[in-house]
């Protein structure tokens, strides 16, 4: 039997640059109701991205919500209708200053399914060229090279938090054989 929720109503408590919020009322597969508050989220995308050396580009960045900085891989929001491919090379190029002469996507999910319909597209990405990294005037990035097994340890050691840098780097070495 399939676990669905019908929503019954729905209300729009916040719309932001970023993120709108909403509260939908639902009826539960049991026939109550209750309600989930939404936070709506055009998407994203992630690039692990591999140099000719081999080693993993990593941007360490101040997270506000975090309230520290963070090591993750490029990534950036997707614009209203915005190809994901297209969004990944952008976002490539303004954070690391590299553009892949090769870049495939991997896999998809969602970041916080939980509370949020924010899906994230990841990427992997080879055959860097170097240009110079083009941050949107409000991000302030440092760009680092990793050893993927060097980045294994940090994952141990709790020196990498973010979630779709995990992903991205367990992925990446699960299959690295075959991309």
């Amino acid at each position: 039997m399939e676990q669905k929720e019908v929503t019954v109503n729905t209300n729009k408590v916040f719309e932001g640059k970023i993120i709108n919020l909403r509260v939908d009322e639902v009826k539960l597969p049991n026939g109550k109701v209750t309600t989930r508050e939404i936070v709506e989220h055009l998407g994203g995308v992630s690039i692990v991205a591999v140099n000719e050396k081999g080693k993993i580009l990593l941007v360490k960045q101040y997270r506000k919500p975090a309230e520290e900085s963070l090591l993750e891989i490029p990534a950036g929001k997707l614009e209203k209708g915005e190809d994901p491919l297209i969004c990944a090379k952008r976002e490539l190029l303004e954070e690391t200053g590299y553009e892949a002469g090769f870049i495939k996507h991997l896999i998809t999910f969602y970041t916080t399914p939980g509370f949020s319909n924010e899906k994230m597209y990841l990427y992997f990405a080879k055959d860097l060229k170097k240009y110079t990294a083009q941050p949107d005037e409000d991000e302030f990035l440092e760009v680092y090279e990793y050893a993927p097994e060097e980045l294994w340890e940090m994952i141990l050691q709790n020196q990498i938090k973010d979630s779709k840098t995990i992903i991205g780097i367990l992925y990446y070495l699960k299959m690295r054989s075959s991309l």
